[in-house]
């Protein structure tokens, strides 16, 4: 399995977010945090600043969309750019009719779980979606302490994947830095998000490189990876 480092903008400087963008290139996404303050307590950006980002680099968007009302929002986050788009499992009134507009729209389709959310209830979805994210803090904000009692989740959803045998990609968003991104990988995780880690280093591209190289260390020597 192929390990996926996405730098978070949400810990970039939104001053200057295409030199931001253009300092991680060497990333496989550029995370975009969407949140309304509704959904969650924050506000930060929408429909025009992805689409200004989209026009200002090359590495593709990953837009998680922390909104309510995502059956509504989501397609325009396509049109606007984005590769692929995640919802929450808690906004969205019907997330297969959704993943499938998602995807016929041409993007890749991916649902949020927040850390109280079991991944049970969704397992006869799970064929619908193109990634899996699990929040491993709470939605809303940057900067948050990694929340551990999360990767009895990541292991269970690994073996739900497992178990149907999709190329489903298992992401994880929150407090993902050196210190914590092999426990997550060890987990079944195999796309990471990373907002400080990244954009609080003095090298944001060397952090992107050194997060991946731990992580598929630690890959490399997980049981889940080795009965793939």
């Amino acid at each position: 399995m192929a390990v996926q480092i996405n730098p978070s903008i949400l810990s970039a400087d939104f001053s200057r977010l295409a030199q931001e963008a253009k300092a991680v290139e060497g990333a496989d996404w550029l995370h975009v945090d969407v949140m309304d303050n509704h959904f969650v307590p924050n506000l930060t950006l929408g429909v025009p600043i992805v689409e200004s980002l989209a026009r200002a680099t090359d590495t593709p968007l990953d837009c998680h969309l922390m909104i309510q009302d995502a059956d509504r929002w989501a397609p325009q986050y396509v049109e606007a750019g984005a590769g692929s788009v995640t919802f929450h499992a808690e906004a969205a009134a019907a997330p297969v009719r959704l993943a499938r507009e998602i995807r016929a729209m041409g993007a890749r389709a991916s649902m949020a779980l927040k850390p109280a959310t079991p991944i049970e209830p969704f397992e006869d979805l799970l064929p619908e979606l193109d990634m899996l994210l699990i929040m491993t803090v709470e939605p809303g904000f940057g900067g948050q302490a990694f929340l551990d009692i999360m990767l009895p989740k990541i292991r269970r959803t690994r073996e739900l994947i497992s178990k149907h045998g999709l190329e489903l990609w298992l992401q994880v968003d929150g407090g993902v830095s050196a210190s914590t991104i092999e426990r997550c990988a060890e987990a079944g995780a195999d796309v990471f998000v990373a907002g400080s880690a990244v954009y609080g280093a003095s090298d944001p591209a060397q952090a992107v490189r050194a997060l991946r190289t731990q992580a598929q260390a630690a890959t490399a020597q997980a049981a889940w990876a080795c009965d793939h």
